[in-house]
């Protein structure tokens, strides 16, 4: 009975009043402390880092919003020693303060790799193996031979080098490449709006070679050399976020070329330039070209 007689007073439900003013007190304490601590709400967008060195980063303050972490390097001639080649996450992405980035910088010394056996492989299967091995193309250089595309011999410096020889990743390896029989032209790719790497295996898969290179900086126009982008922090910055802007031949001209030929290439930068616009508008130029109109005037066929 005396149970039920508290049950009956105010001081039971001024209590359960109170217990519960403070239970919704100490979540709301909980939460809000939670949400300081982990930064709710609060996000920032990830910023493109590539091209950038750590100590520029962190001269730029990006250090007091991430926290870097270079997971690994590579050997690249054509960008800056230092610089950040790749990061994860990627730019654009949304994360909270003090979140990690990991990031893949070029390495200021190249690591050493075995010269493949290149000789009797087909072209695809040779640069296919030369780019598994971290090495690139210097020249194809066709001559007189039976098998159409097939590797007769790999040089270094215009010298042959043999299989098994230790060399700097990165380095440029020519090939002396059969024309076949009956050699026939080979239409140019369209590389408009590639990067540089991606340009020169698009012309080497097609039996054809890079020829001279330029940069557009403004109204300036830089041939590509490795030596000039090493010693210059804003054109190594920028290539980058370098595209194939235009080559000779152009691909509207639909030229077909010997195996072998060079085609010469101009980069500018993605950041001041829409290329996705331009490539749209330049195939449409080019079906347009393509269309050839049938006159009314004169009777068909049947």
């Amino acid at each position: 009975m005396g149970f039920f007689y508290f049950l009956g007073q105010k001081k039971f439900y001024l209590h359960v009043l109170i217990s519960i003013v403070l239970t919704a007190f100490i979540f709301w304490g909980v939460f809000k402390l939670l949400a300081v601590f982990t930064h709710h709400g609060e996000v920032y967008l990830v910023p493109d880092f590539s091209g950038q060195t750590l100590p520029e980063l962190d001269q730029k303050g990006y250090n007091q919003y991430f926290d870097f972490i270079v997971i690994d390097s590579v050997y690249d001639a054509g960008h800056l020693p230092g610089s950040v080649v790749m990061q994860n996450p990627l730019p654009g992405s949304q994360v909270k303060q003090g979140r990690h980035i990991y990031l893949t910088i070029v390495a200021k010394t190249p690591a050493m790799v075995t010269m493949p056996d290149l000789r009797n492989l087909s072209l695809r299967q040779a640069l296919v193996l030369l780019e598994g091995k971290g090495l690139r193309v210097q020249k194809l250089q066709y001559v007189d031979y039976f098998a159409k595309n097939a590797v007769i011999d790999q040089l270094l410096h215009g010298e042959p080098v043999e299989t098994g020889t230790k060399i700097p990743k990165g380095t440029a390896i020519g090939l002396v490449v059969g024309r076949g029989e009956h050699p026939t032209p080979v239409p140019l790719p369209l590389i408009i709006g590639k990067k540089m790497r991606g340009a020169h295996e698009a012309l080497n898969y097609a039996s054809l070679n890079v020829g001279n290179e330029y940069f557009i900086v403004g109204n300036d126009t830089v041939p590509v050399n490795d030596s000039v982008f090493a010693n210059d922090t804003v054109l190594a910055n920028d290539t980058v976020r370098a595209r194939v802007f235009r080559t000779d031949p152009p691909f509207m001209s639909h030229s077909l070329m010997d195996m072998g030929s060079p085609v010469d290439i101009w980069y500018r930068t993605d950041t001041s330039f829409h290329f996705q616009q331009y490539i749209r508008q330049m195939m449409a130029d080019t079906t347009q070209q393509d269309t050839v109109p049938v006159s009314t005037n004169q009777p068909l066929t049947p």
